[in-house]
């Protein structure tokens, strides 16, 4: 939508009709920015907005400053910036003397870096825009705004693949068009609100609760690796077994049953208990739940969420295959305190993995 307002300001400019596309561009961004909330609202998105034309007072000096700096040359009637080891040069004026989204993007990083005081900035966008970014990270270099190597501050790109329907195409409706993300969360969580009902469950679950369907997309999109395409599947998604939100929500609302029907309050065994790990199962419990601090680091140096479900995943059958494991009785046995500490820590991790995901966990079956 800002791409489109842009180049109607632009496109009315030549006509003497500035102020009034000003006003036709302010009412389309709040057209959008009203649609957006609705999507942000559902996924629990919370935005500082600075939309790309609070950018455009600063590309006039940012482009000078670059000039002056003589990163800037004159190409084919156009103003470049040329980039070592590619053959296309970065334009930052056009021909026609106007602007693009280079422009832009150079001055929204000269503010985040100098006005922001930003330490690392991450651009999420589809993979098609990889070169585009790969060379204004490299002008910003060129210019001294950015370090060579991997130190702060620093800029990183992270594209995605995209989203398949069972046919294997770009996913779309029965129509041909292009799926609509509040359609389909709204789709999601009234497809989980039936499962729930035909259960039994609709009358003891809050409206929060039942939101779990849009834990089911998020789940859905970021247990894949980022850069590789995937398919949507609705059934699969809502599926209570194997790698889905469903299955790991259920998983953790099993172990908080489990420590309710202990009957034992849970801060007086953690400040009283102690921690004994004398069984395999226990033991390769107890050594996944110490990963986690390492797994975080990974998935945050490599901007890879797929890294924490994975990990999540893991811990689920791993805790599964203690509990049911006859020699690992929790209630009721001679060691009975230190299970239940086990359980809580495997608790208190998964809804951290949860937290890191935004996804809402939930505490009953």
């Amino acid at each position: 939508m800002y791409l489109y307002s842009f180049r109607l300001i632009s496109l009315c400019s030549f006509k003497g009709g500035e102020e009034k596309c000003r006003r036709a561009w302010a009412q389309i961004c709040e057209i959008s920015r009203t649609e957006f909330h609705k999507v942000y609202q559902r996924l629990g998105v919370h935005l500082e907005e600075k939309g790309e034309s609070f950018y455009n007072p600063y590309i006039p000096g940012v482009i000078e400053g670059l000039t002056k700096q003589g990163l800037v040359e004159e190409s084919q009637g156009a103003r470049v910036i040329f980039i070592e080891g590619i053959n296309i040069p970065l334009i930052v004026v056009k021909s026609d003397g106007g602007f693009n989204y280079a422009s832009t993007d150079l001055a929204a990083l000269w503010y985040r870096l100098n006005e922001e005081k930003a330490e690392w900035i991450i651009y999420v966008t589809d993979v098609g825009q990889q070169q585009h970014f790969d060379m204004v990270f490299k002008a910003a270099k060129r210019a001294g705004w950015l370090p060579q190597g991997d130190n702060y501050p620093k800029a990183s790109h992270v594209g995605f693949g995209l989203v398949l329907g069972e046919d294997g195409k770009r996913f779309r409706t029965r129509n041909t068009e292009v799926v609509r993300l509040v359609d389909l969360l709204d789709e999601a969580k009234n497809r989980s609100k039936a499962a729930l009902i035909e259960r039994g469950k609709g009358e003891e679950w809050t409206e929060e609760e039942i939101e779990i369907g849009y834990g089911a997309v998020k789940y859905a999109d970021l247990k894949n690796n980022r850069l590789t395409n995937y398919t949507f599947n609705f059934d699969q998604m809502l599926n209570d077994k194997g790698n889905t939100a469903f299955y790991l929500l259920y998983a953790h609302a099993r172990i908080c049953s489990i420590i309710r029907r202990s009957g034992k309050d849970v801060e007086e065994v953690k400040n009283k208990g102690t921690l004994v790990l004398e069984h395999k199962d226990e033991r390769d419990l107890g050594l996944h739940l110490l990963q986690f601090a390492e797994v975080v680091e990974e998935a945050c140096t490599n901007l890879l969420p797929n890294v924490v479900c994975d990990y999540l995943y893991n811990l689920s059958e791993i805790f599964s295959k203690f509990y049911s494991n006859p020699e690992c009785k929790v209630i009721g046995s001679d060691k009975e305190t230190s299970r239940l500490l086990l359980c809580e820590a495997t608790a208190v991790v998964m809804i951290k993995c949860f937290n890191l995901l935004g996804i809402t966990p939930i505490y009953k079956i």
